[in-house]
């Protein structure tokens, strides 16, 4: 019997050693890329930043095929990495949907509603931070949480003559804090999906770090508080977003059943998609039973649009609900911070950054396939001789995206598809890398005056990012807290 070739795919063969000097080029190649990426569009996530993958991963299938890889092994290469991901992208829309229909049925409005209610403004840079942190944990979104309450609470700051630099940084410490744990963010899911954690099993473990962060954050804003001499205009302030809530939603307690079922669900271990699907469902009956003018409005919007107007509430609600779900949602306000505040992209909002996942995944699906990923974290892996030294490495390398590549998106998938394996070789769980990025990648974006981030809050809020930078109190902490964690061992798990 005559025996077939062996290949590299069937593991017999043994993997070139592939040099440092080659490995790097395709990472080189993709920083350029970026760079004029940044350099040259208004927004390069919206399409530009993906192709820059391609390409990247184009050059490194070329390099890898001159040292002897086959295509084949390249695209075994990519279709192994999607497949991984492809969770997380289900994930990522059904949250869409999930964050479409939550605004619809008055849920995320409820949660700034009664927030706002109860939080105390006697500290101002307290209130700021707790304020901008329950917004961006019920909205998923640290952008829009800044792009509206906390516009607000700059205009407050400068009308009050407190220094609008430390102002934005406790607006922007507490805005990352609730985009970080809420399952809403996207980068977030994403943080989770580039390690392979499950979102809920990341958020728990995160904690450790997180809260401890946010606990430093908010003594010294104490500290630095210019007492109660804001506590008059903020009242307004607030009254009038819970005035333009309270007559665009029937806002009541009975809303929080949702998220308190999902809450269970992931108390009691169920599925991560299939909570977010149920919490999405039940999302959509509540909005059927406390907005049903709402829901009337929007049927109404899709039937002047198609022409195919329904007398029927049924099909009504039916069309609403699907139109929510898949195109968002927003409203129509006098009130601009509410029509600002209150939108959703849903599901449809989600496919840039599904897009930005399956590039990346091409890009470091020819990189591992060719040992590319090896030889370029070879280096550095021998280098850190501990654990510790790892998740050092990782925040280093993921600091270092974040200004060269000038995107936290970037800075996230790339150094997590670079380090997967190595947390997996050293039998570190995989959560212990996603946390490391989050701590690293999503909240030191800000502190770059060029990246997307960094610039973009600055022209929002008004100020410089070389002044707001040094009072990102949360954002400055969190790396550090988790090098603390790293280097002590304390809450590092393992792969069981």
């Amino acid at each position: 019997m005559i025996e077939s070739e062996p290949t590299r795919e069937s593991g017999i063969l043994p993997e070139p050693a592939m040099p440092f000097a080659l490995a790097a080029i395709p990472l080189l190649v993709l920083i350029g890329l970026l760079v004029m990426n940044f350099l040259l569009f208004a927004d390069a996530t919206g399409g530009a930043n993906q192709i820059a993958l391609l390409l990247s991963a184009a050059v490194a299938g070329l390099l890898a095929r001159a040292f002897g890889f086959s295509f084949s092994d390249s695209i075994a290469g990519i279709t192994h990495s999607i497949q991984a991901a492809l969770p997380a992208i289900l994930i990522l829309l059904v949250i869409g949907a999930l964050s479409a229909t939550w605004m619809l049925s008055g849920i995320v409005p409820a949660m700034i509603y009664y927030g706002l209610m109860i939080l105390d403004p006697a500290y101002f840079l307290v209130a700021a931070v707790v304020i901008s942190a329950v917004v961006s944990l019920a909205t998923g979104s640290s952008w829009s949480t800044i792009a509206t309450v906390g516009v607000a609470l700059i205009g407050i700051a400068d009308v009050l003559d407190i220094s609008v630099a430390m102002s934005a940084g406790a607006i922007i410490s507490g805005a990352y804090f609730g985009d970080k744990i809420s399952p809403l963010s996207d980068t977030t899911n994403l943080a989770a999906a580039m390690a392979g954690t499950p979102i809920f099993t990341h958020i728990r473990h995160m904690l450790w770090t997180t809260v401890p962060s946010i606990a430093i954050t908010l003594l010294l804003f104490a500290f630095l508080s210019p007492s109660d001499t804001a506590a008059t205009l903020y009242v307004d302030q607030s009254s009038a977003l819970s005035d333009a809530l309270a007559q665009k939603f029937a806002l009541t307690p009975w809303l929080f059943l949702v998220p308190l079922a999902v809450l269970l669900m992931v108390a009691f271990k169920i599925n991560a998609l299939v909570s977010l699907i149920v919490g999405t469902l039940l999302g959509g009956v509540f909005a059927l039973i406390f907005q049903p003018d709402l829901v009337q409005e929007i049927a109404l919007g899709q039937a002047a649009e198609t022409s195919n107007a329904s007398g029927s509430y049924l099909a009504q609600a039916y069309q609403a609900l699907m139109s929510t779900m898949g195109n968002g949602f927003s409203v129509d306000s006098d009130n601009p911070a509410l029509a600002d505040l209150i939108r959703s992209s849903g599901m449809a909002g989600m496919l840039n950054t599904v897009w930005l996942i399956i590039s990346a995944m091409c890009f470091g699906g020819v990189m591992e396939a060719s040992g590319m990923l090896r030889a370029l974290t070879g280096p550095l892996i021998a280098a850190a001789k501990s654990e510790g030294g790892l998740i050092g490495s990782t925040v280093a390398t993921c600091c270092f995206f974040n200004v060269t590549a000038s995107d936290q998106y970037l800075a996230i998938v790339v150094p997590g598809r670079m380090f997967r394996q190595a947390y997996s070789d050293r039998g570190l769980a995989p959560e212990n890398l996603s946390r490391t990025l989050e701590d690293s990648a999503t909240v030191t974006s800000v502190l770059v005056p060029w990246n997307t981030c960094g610039a973009t809050q600055a022209v929002v809020l008004g100020v410089s990012g070389y002044a707001f930078a040094f009072y990102c109190f949360f954002n400055l902490i969190s790396p550090l807290m988790t090098l603390l964690f790293a280097y002590t061992g304390f809450t590092i798990r393992r792969r069981r």
